[in-house]
């Protein structure tokens, strides 16, 4: 891209559903998912800046390593009251642009440990050509066809006029993976969203869609890690 792409890569400290999530040891990797993540970022050929915004002292020492090897590590330190439980998703996206002078920003997690350098870069990419088509913002997702159930057991999703359909007849439902939120800074400042009016929706497979938001999440993507990536 001729403009100027960021990542964003927030992390803190204090996590509840999984402890230390981003920096206790991942199979072989003594940093955890954030020296994976860091490792990945810094692969990128298309990232111009890579922002760790934190508030915990142990994800700046792993940074700094990284910092050392590729000048377009910044560790920015995230102010507390942006770091809480309670902290808004809202009044985080109002932060970003304040750090940041660059036309574009993806937004990404550790907890993605699968998506890589050139995924991302990938991803820019497909942005770049969509935003030539009138999309403003592109997002990471997995396809979803199966069948959803409200609290009464009825089948939520069906509209169809059969009791039970087949699967691949379902209307085609796409799930977050929350490893590419990527839009425009003006966006952030304009609308406080980290996605436009109008998305793109760029799916990825069920392997890279791997998101850790519980332990057992943890368990099963080192699993996973240990089986399909480490080296």
């Amino acid at each position: 891209m001729t403009n100027k792409v960021a990542f964003f890569l927030p992390t803190r400290k204090g996590s509840q559903r999984v402890l230390s999530k981003n920096t206790r040891p991942f199979s072989d990797i003594s940093g955890g998912i954030l020296e994976l993540k860091l490792k990945q970022l810094i692969s990128s050929k298309l990232l111009d800046s890579i922002i760790l915004s934190t508030n915990d002292e142990l994800s700046i020492e792993i940074a700094k390593s990284y910092r050392e090897q590729d000048s377009r590590v910044q560790i920015i330190e995230r102010p507390e009251e942006l770091c809480l439980d309670t902290t808004s998703l809202t009044d985080l996206i109002k932060y970003v642009p304040t750090i940041t002078d660059a036309e574009h920003i993806l937004w990404g997690h550790t907890t993605t440990p699968f998506v890589d350098g050139s995924d991302y870069d990938e991803a820019i990419e497909s942005y770049e050509l969509k935003l030539q088509e009138g999309f403003d913002s592109l997002i990471s997702v997995t396809s979803f066809k199966n069948f959803l159930l409200d609290e009464n057991a009825k089948i939520f999703n069906n509209n169809t006029s059969l009791a039970w359909p087949r699967t691949q007849d379902l209307p085609q439902l796409y799930e977050l993976n929350h490893a590419v939120f990527l839009t425009s800074r003006a966006v952030y400042l304009n609308n406080h969203n980290r996605i436009g009016n109008k998305p793109f929706l760029y799916e990825m497979g069920k392997l890279k869609s791997v998101d850790i938001d519980w332990e057992e999440d943890f368990k099963i993507a080192e699993a996973l890690y240990e089986k399909f990536f480490r080296l």
